[in-house]
């Protein structure tokens, strides 16, 4: 089923190319959210379904986080070198800030953040992972991240494979590095490949993946799913552009550019969950934040973010630095998709684990990074 979107912004009204969908999804409806409500009557409804959350909760949190991503940084700079890291707490909707002296403490709540005291920086904690970072990983073990909330670095293993030679000597050598916790987990990640509009499906090769999000002159989504060079065909097996530039491992990030009669807009699809979003920024949510994303597979999802700065292992040494992780679901065919929090650009779809029938964890490679490291500019609102 062909699928048409119209945007409107202001006195301006902006036709979609036509984006594919499964029969018998409805088309989203195209209008900005009003800039007095922190999010529309389908996000505050996705949010209920996703998150378990009444209207009321949902829009207080969405209020909520939108304060937390302006505090953050003020409180990060009043921090210092006490900085030991931060996190959005969803239960009573506030920003905690750790720090490793209490001197700093006053003017951290200044801000609007609350305190709490720890042992370890957050400069010291990225220099333990920096050095697990540099070790080799074996495919039992599923990546590592600086756990804020405890400040310590955690080691993912598969439990079913925790006894293995290799993945008890690497666990041996990080425990050397400083403070780390080692856990178990049920399966190793994996990426999600399997189509300007977030969310959107494109095809390379024989291999489906989902758009992230526009930039001028193309759109950015995961580097595991093309190489430079490679020929892109959008939902309807047009042709749209190549890739220019594409990183998998260590990084997970790739652009295509945009021509043959298509052309970038600023909008992550809701699938008919919700009403499709603008993208007006990329503002970076903290821990603790819902977020949701878009994909062509499972459509809209939503979660809270849990980690950043993690190491993915996703096997056969193909190590990915630097993501952040959701409990956002996701499966085969979502890769390089939208993860956006309110109406801020967050990052694209790199992979996970489970699915969205029992659950699973997912893992997005941050939006900026992407930005910065080919020179672009994201197209917004």
């Amino acid at each position: 089923m062909r699928r048409t979107t119209v945007i409107r912004t202001g006195l301006s009204a902006l036709l979609l190319v036509g984006t594919w969908a499964t029969a018998g999804f409805a088309p989203a409806a195209a209008a900005a959210p009003s800039p007095k409500a922190p999010a529309s009557a389908g996000m505050l409804s996705a949010m209920r379904s996703d998150l378990g959350l009444t209207e009321s909760r949902a829009t207080a949190r969405l209020a909520a986080e939108k304060t937390a991503t302006a505090v953050e940084g003020k409180a990060r700079r009043a921090a210092g070198s006490s900085y030991g890291g931060s996190w959005f707490d969803p239960d009573d909707n506030t920003l905690t800030v750790a720090l490793t002296s209490a001197r700093e403490a006053a003017a951290v709540r200044a801000t609007g953040a609350t305190v709490r005291l720890v042992k370890h920086s957050a400069r010291q904690l990225d220099a333990v992972k920096e050095k697990i970072d540099a070790l080799s990983a074996p495919d039992g073990v599923g990546g590592w991240h600086v756990d804020t909330r405890a400040n310590r670095v955690v080691v993912e293993v598969v439990a079913s494979r925790q006894n293995d030679t290799a993945v008890r000597a690497f666990v041996a050598r990080a425990r050397q590095a400083g403070p780390v916790t080692v856990e178990a987990s049920a399966e190793a990640p994996t990426t999600f490949a399997a189509g300007t509009v977030g969310g959107d499906p494109y095809y390379t090769g024989n291999v489906r993946c989902s758009i992230g999000f526009s930039v001028r002159g193309g759109f950015v989504t995961a580097g595991h799913c093309g190489q430079a060079g490679a020929s892109v065909r959008g939902w309807d097996n047009s042709y749209i552009g190549n890739f220019q530039g594409s990183s998998f491992p260590v990084n997970d990030y790739a652009w295509v550019n945009v021509g043959s009669g298509w052309w970038t807009v600023p909008v992550v699809l809701g699938w008919g969950t919700i009403p499709d979003r603008l993208v007006r920024g990329s503002s970076e949510a903290p821990i603790g934040s819902s977020i949701c994303r878009s994909g062509s597979t499972t459509h809209w999802r939503c979660g809270t973010v849990q980690n950043k700065n993690v190491t993915v292992n996703y096997g056969n040494g193909a190590l990915v630095y630097g993501l952040t992780q959701t409990s956002a679901c996701a499966e085969g065919g979502d890769s390089g998709g939208s993860y956006i929090s309110g109406d801020q650009a967050q990052g694209v779809t790199s992979g996970g684990s489970g699915n969205c029938t029992s659950g699973g964890t997912t893992f997005y490679q941050p939006i900026n990074p992407i930005l910065s490291r080919y020179g672009l500019t994201l197209h917004t609102a």
